[in-house]
C-alpha cells in the first residue's frame, strides 16, 4: 500500500508518487482535513466518523499519516460489510494545535476519537520557543481549556472511546493530573528513541485484554516498542484512582529494571468490562511496520514535506539494530494489543451499531475482537 502525503490531504487520501489503481484506498474509508470551519463536512449517516487530533502543529512526522493508515486497515477489513450496507468510515483529521481545531464531544457525530504524536512540552504555555524542550516551538495554548473539556466529555460517554499514543498521552496524563512530565536529562540518557524495551505492569495481568497480552509475551512481561519522546510520564503520589490502571512502564535498559516513568495507562474501560475505551501510551504502536515506514519516509522526502536532515535522523531511528531477530514481529505484537486491536473493537461496535440503526443486521460484531475475554 502506497502512503499518504500530508501537504496533498484533502477529501480523499492521496497517494505521493503513485496513481495506480491498486494503491488507491478501498471504498470503505473516507479522508478529511479539518483546519478552517468550512473544511468539516456535515454528518452522513452512511458514514461513522473517527475524529483524528492532530497535535503535531505542522511539523512534519511519521506518526498522524501511520494512526490514519492503520484506521484505513481497519476499515478495509469491513469493505464487505461496506458493499452490502453502504456504512462506511470516515476520518476527521484536526489540527488541533495550530488551527485550534477541536471535534465536537460524544452523542453526536463522533463517538470515537484517536490522538497523536507532536513535539514540544506537553504543556503549551511551557512552549516559549527558546526553551530546550520547546523545540523551537511558540504556540497558543488557547486549545488546552477546550481540549480538556472533551477529554471529560468523552470519559463521562460510556460510548465514546479515546486511544491516544506519544504527546496527546503526555497533555491526558496533564489534563488528569495523574502523572507529570519530567525532561529526560543526561543522567537518562537524554531523548528516547528507537526500538526499546517496556514492560507490563502486574496490574496488566488482571486485566481481560492485556492479560492476554502478558501470555504471548516472553516471561516477565517485556514487551518491544517503538519509541520518540523527550519526557518521562512520573505518576504523582498516591494510587492510582479507581478505575484508572497502569499497564507499562519504562525498562532502565535491555533487561534491566522498571523505571519511574509511566508508559501505559487506562483511564476507562468498556461497558463490558473487555477492552480499554479510554486509553494512551508513550510509544508509537502507529509505526506497525518498519520496513512499511522508511517507503512513506522517502515518499515524503520526495513530497519535499521533509528536510534531508529530518529524514536522515528518522531513518536512523528506524533502521537501528536490536539483538532480537524476531524484534519487527514483536513490534507488531506490540501494535495489535495496544493500538490495532482496541480500535478494531470501538470501529466494529460503531459500525455494528450504524447498520442496525438503518436496518441492516450485519455479522462483524466487536466481541469478536475481544475473544473469550469476557468470559475468562
Amino acid at each position: 500500500m502506497s502512503f499518504l502525503c500530508r501537504h496533498k490531504l484533502s477529501g480523499s487520501p492521496q497517494l505521493c508518487g503513485s496513481d495506480r489503481p491498486e494503491d488507491a484506498p478501498c471504498g470503505a474509508f473516507e479522508y478529511v482535513r479539518v483546519e478552517r470551519p468550512e473544511d468539516l463536512p456535515p454528518p452522513d449517516p452512511s458514514l461513522v466518523d473517527v475524529a483524528v487530533l492532530d497535535m503535531n502543529h505542522g511539523w512534519p512526522n511519521l506518526g498522524h499519516d501511520c494512526l490514519v493508515h492503520g484506521l484505513l486497515d481497519v476499515a478495509c477489513e469491513l469493505l464487505p460489510i461496506a458493499e452490502e450496507t453502504g456504512v462506511r468510515v470516515r476520518a476527521l483529521s484536526f489540527d488541533v494545535r495550530r488551527a485550534r481545531r477541536i471535534p465536537e464531544p460524544p452523542g453526536g457525530r463522533f463517538s470515537i476519537y484517536l490522538g497523536t504524536g507532536g513535539p514540544g512540552h506537553l504543556d503549551p504555555h511551557a512552549n516559549d520557543g527558546t526553551s530546550k524542550y520547546s523545540q523551537g516551538l511558540r504556540e497558543d495554548p488557547s486549545w488546552q481549556a477546550p481540549i480538556y473539556k472533551l477529554f471529560d466529555d468523552i470519559l463521562a460517554d460510556e460510548s465514546a472511546s479515546l486511544l491516544a499514543v506519544c504527546h496527546t498521552f503526555g497533555v491526558m496524563c496533564h489534563w488528569s493530573g495523574l502523572a507529570q512530565p519530567v525532561f529526560r536529562g543526561p543522567e537518562k540518557g537524554g531523548k528516547s528513541a528507537g526500538v526499546l524495551e517496556n514492560v507490563l505492569a502486574p496490574e496488566a495481568g488482571d486485566h481481560p485484554w492485556f492479560r492476554r497480552f502478558g501470555q504471548e509475551l516472553a516471561a516477565g512481561g517485556r514487551l518491544r516498542i517503538l519509541d520518540n519522546r523527550l519526557f518521562d510520564l512520573i505518576p504523582r503520589p498516591g494510587a492510582f484512582p479507581a478505575g484508572t490502571v497502569p499497564i507499562g512502564w519504562e525498562t532502565l535498559g535491555v533487561g534491566g529494571p522498571r523505571g519511574d516513568a509511566l508508559t501505559m495507562l487506562e483511564f476507562a474501560r468498556d461497558s463490558g468490562g473487555a477492552m480499554p475505551r479510554v486509553f494512551g501510551v508513550n510509544h508509537h504502536p502507529e509505526i506497525v511496520d518498519r520496513a512499511r515506514q522508511l517507503i512513506l519516509l522517502e515518499q515524503k522526502l520526495e513530497c519535499g514535506e521533509v528536510s534531508a536532515q529530518w529524514a536522515a535522523e528518522r531513518r536512523e531511528a528506524l533502521t537501528r539494530a536490536y539483538p532480537d531477530e524476531d524484534s519487527d514481529a514483536r513490534l507488531r505484537l506490540t501494535s495489535d494489543y495496544t493500538l490495532l486491536g482496541p480500535l478494531r473493537f470501538h470501529l466494529r461496535r460503531q459500525m455494528r451499531l450504524r447498520t442496525e440503526s438503518l436496518g441492516f443486521r450485519a455479522d462483524l460484531h466487536e466481541d469478536r475482537v475481544a475473544g473469550s475475554v469476557r468470559n475468562p
